[in-house]
């Protein structure tokens, strides 16, 4: 089984950077909502893509825009052009799919967000892709059983180099569960990974070996 990452879904810089210092993540991952709402917009990017590189991101996803795969693939260029370091996102439609095909024979990482059915990741692994990002979160609210899909497209990507990113993550149990069900890569924001690292027993026993070295005179 491929070894598990983690990576911070987020815009906020700081709490970001916390996480790229402690080495918990691999990378970080955006998409516009998340620019949006971190208060950051389109001509913000590169400088974002540069703070996190030096911060220790081994990889930065930002997406590519414009309905169609023309204009996917002219603001792709924009993306690429940022460093040896960023992958593409690029939505999971008609579109979207030309866009995917052209950026991987061009050499380009790519991964293909919203992917909602077995059948788009699929298509996916058959273009070569090198990542998928079902929504769990979503899919639940729309009356899915999103882990059994999600279960489901890491099947059907298996061997052929495409993987999935699990997204819309929105509990440390909703990453423990797909873990148990075979998928590599998640992507969840602060809060979640917070709580992924956190146990209350953890802390009062860290607490009480600190006061068992004072009492030893440390």
């Amino acid at each position: 089984m491929t070894a598990p990452r983690l990576y911070v879904d987020s815009a906020d810089v700081d709490r970001v950077g916390r996480l790229l210092a402690a080495g918990v993540v691999h990378g970080v991952t955006t998409n516009p909502t998340i620019l949006e709402r971190g208060g950051r917009d389109a001509a913000a990017i590169p400088e974002l893509y540069r703070r996190w590189v030096d911060e220790g991101a081994d990889e930065v996803f930002f997406q590519t825009w414009g309905g169609d795969a023309a204009s996917f693939l002219r603001n792709a260029d924009g993306i690429r052009a940022l460093g040896d370091r960023v992958a593409v996102k690029v939505p999971a439609t008609a579109e979207g799919f030309a866009a995917a095909s052209a950026l991987v024979r061009d050499g380009a990482s790519v991964l293909v967000t919203a992917v909602y059915s077995v059948a788009q990741a699929l298509a996916c692994a058959s273009i070569g892709v090198r990542y998928i990002a079902p929504y769990l979160g979503r899919m639940r609210d729309a009356g899915l059983d999103g882990a059994d899909l999600i279960r489901r497209m890491q099947a059907v990507c298996e061997g052929s180099g495409t993987d999935v990113l699990a997204a819309s993550l929105r509990s440390a149990d909703d990453i423990v569960g797909l873990r148990e069900l075979g998928v590599p890569y998640f992507t969840a924001a602060p809060d979640v990974l917070d709580e992924l690292l956190f146990h209350e027993v953890s802390e009062s026993s860290a607490a009480e070996f600190d006061a068992a070295m004072v009492r030893l005179g440390a």
